[in-house]
C-alpha cells in the first residue's frame, strides 16, 4: 500500500477513541490506497486470466477501465470519490473472492457502473451503451434507474443525461443534470428513476438502492437482508437521523463531528426480533448497516458503535493488530457465541466506544434525563464486559505487537472511564 506511515501519536489516539480529525483523515487515505491496490489486483486477474472470461464481459470491463483513467485525468476527485464509496469496496470483495465463471463475469459488469457514474459527475460528453441486467442500471452513490431492457445507451452532454432502451425509438423520460459543478452532483426526475437520498445537515446517503449494499449471503458471518426500497420511510429515517445529530452533539460535539466525517452511508436493512440491528462490513468502511431504531438514542448510539467497527477494520489493514486465527475462541460479554481473537478485539473496542458515549451522556450538560439515566445503567454494564475483554486480548500470542499496544492503550482509557465517578440525576 502506497500511504503514509502512521504516526505514533495517532495511532495512541485511536487507541483512545480520540475523534480528533487527524486520525480518521489518515484512515481514509488508507482506505483509499486499499482500494486502489484492490482494484489493481482485479485487474491483473482479469488480464492474467483472460481466457476464462467471457470476451464481451472483458471488452467491457476494459473500456470501463480506460473510461475510468481518462475521467480520473480531469476530474480525481469525483473519481476517488466513487472508489471510496463504501459499496465499491464490497463489490471488489465480492469480485476477488469469486471463482472464475458467470458469476465473476457479471460482478466484472459492475465497473462500468462505476466508471459511467464517475463520466457522468465529472460533466462533459458521453455516449456509450451499457448491459442493464434485471432491467436495472445502478449509478453508486447516485441512483438508481429501471428501464425495460437488457441494454441502455447513456448519452450525456455537459449538463444533461439521458437514456436510451436498446431498440426503443425515444428515450426514457427520466432526465439526469448536473447541479453540483465541481462537486459531482447528480438530480434526476421522471419514471423508473430512484435517487439515493442525502440524510439532513451533512453528507451521509440513506442507500436502500446499491446492489452490493448488503454482501451476498451475507458475508463475513453477518448476515443481513436488505430492506425493500419499497419499504423505506425517507421522512422517519430523517427525522431519526437528524434526532441522533442532535444528541450527539448536545452529549459529545466531538464524537457528532466525527459521525458526520466518517459515516458516509446508511443501509436499512431488515430486523431481526423486537431490537434494531446495526452491523458493518470490513470491506465496506463508512457504511453503517441497520434497521430503523424507535428513536434518535438508538440510531446515536448505532453510529457511535458501528463507526468504530469501520475505523478498527481500516486500521488493521495500514497497521496489522492481530494475525490469522488459529481457531481458539473466547467468551465475552456481550455475546452469547464464543468469538475469535478479532472478534473479541473489534467487540471491545466498539463497546469502549459505547462506554465512552454513555459516559459523556451522564456527565453532560443538555442531555435528557431519561437517556441520562439508561446511559448509566448500561455503561456499569459495557465497563465490566470490556473490562474482562481486555486481559483476554493481551494474553492472546495471536496479536501483533502493534495490537498488543493498541489493546493498552484501550485499557488505559478504559480505566480512565472507571476512575471518574458518574454523575447522578
Amino acid at each position: 500500500m502506497n500511504s503514509a506511515p502512521l504516526p505514533a501519536p495517532v495511532f495512541v489516539r485511536l487507541a483512545r477513541l480520540s475523534p480528533a480529525p487527524d486520525g480518521l483523515t489518515l484512515l481514509r487515505s488508507a482506505l483509499h490506497a486499499r482500494r486502489l491496490l484492490l482494484l489493481k489486483a482485479l485487474l491483473v486477474r482479469v488480464h492474467r486470466h483472460r481466457e476464462s472470461v467471457e470476451p464481451g464481459a472483458l471488452g467491457r470491463f476494459d473500456r470501463a477501465w480506460d473510461l475510468l483513467e481518462r475521467v480520473e485525468e480531469r476530474h480525481p476527485a469525483v473519481v476517488r470519490d466513487v472508489l471510496d464509496y463504501p459499496t465499491t469496496g464490497a463489490w471488489l470483495a465480492d469480485a476477488l473472492a469469486e471463482s472464475p465463471g458467470p458469476a465473476f463475469d457479471r460482478l466484472l459488469g459492475h465497473l462500468d457502473n462505476l466508471a459511467v457514474t464517475a463520466a457522468l459527475r465529472a460533466g462533459g460528453p458521453l455516449d456509450l451503451t451499457v448491459e442493464t441486467p434485471d432491467g436495472l442500471l445502478p449509478l453508486p452513490g447516485v441512483g438508481r434507474l429501471a428501464v425495460a431492457a437488457d441494454r441502455v445507451r447513456v448519452s450525456a452532454g455537459e449538463r444533461t443525461v439521458r437514456f436510451h432502451p436498446d431498440g426503443a425509438r425515444h428515450p426514457v423520460p427520466a432526465v439526469l443534470r448536473l447541479t453540483g459543478g465541481h462537486d459531482g452532483v447528480l438530480a434526476g426526475h421522471g419514471p423508473g428513476w430512484r435517487a439515493v437520498r442525502p440524510l439532513p445537515g451533512g453528507s451521509a446517503l440513506l442507500d436502500d438502492l446499491d446492489p452490493y449494499r448488503v454482501p451476498f449471503g451475507g458475508g463475513g458471518g453477518t448476515v443481513v437482508a436488505a430492506a425493500d426500497p419499497a419499504d423505506t420511510d425517507h421522512a422517519a429515517w430523517a427525522a431519526t437521523w437528524c434526532a441522533a445529530r442532535d444528541l450527539l452533539a448536545r452529549t459529545d460535539p466531538g464524537r457528532a463531528a466525527e459521525v458526520a466525517r466518517g459515516v458516509r452511508a446508511v443501509v436499512p436493512v431488515v430486523p431481526r426480533g423486537p431490537r434494531h440491528l446495526g452491523a458493518t462490513l470490513s470491506a465496506a468502511p463508512g457504511a453503517v448497516l441497520t434497521s430503523l431504531p424507535a428513536e434518535g438514542q438508538g440510531m446515536a448510539e448505532t453510529l457511535v458503535h458501528e463507526l468504530h467497527h469501520s475505523k478498527l477494520a481500516t486500521l488493521h489493514e495500514l497497521v496489522p493488530l492481530y494475525g490469522p486465527g488459529r481457531g481458539a475462541v473466547h467468551r465475552v460479554g456481550w455475546r452469547s457465541d464464543p468469538r475469535p481473537i478479532a472478534g473479541v478485539l473489534h467487540g471491545a473496542y466498539a463497546h469502549l466506544a459505547l462506554a465512552d458515549l454513555w459516559w459523556r451522556a451522564v456527565t453532560a450538560d443538555g442531555v435528557p434525563a431519561a437517556w441520562r439515566s439508561a446511559a448509566g445503567q448500561q455503561f456499569d454494564d459495557i465497563h465490566d464486559q470490556v473490562g474482562e475483554a481486555l486481559p483476554i486480548l493481551l494474553e492472546s500470542d495471536e496479536l501483533t505487537a502493534n495490537g498488543r499496544e493498541f489493546v493498552r492503550q484501550m485499557g488505559l482509557h478504559h480505566a480512565s472511564l472507571g476512575a471518574t465517578p458518574l454523575v447522578a440525576g
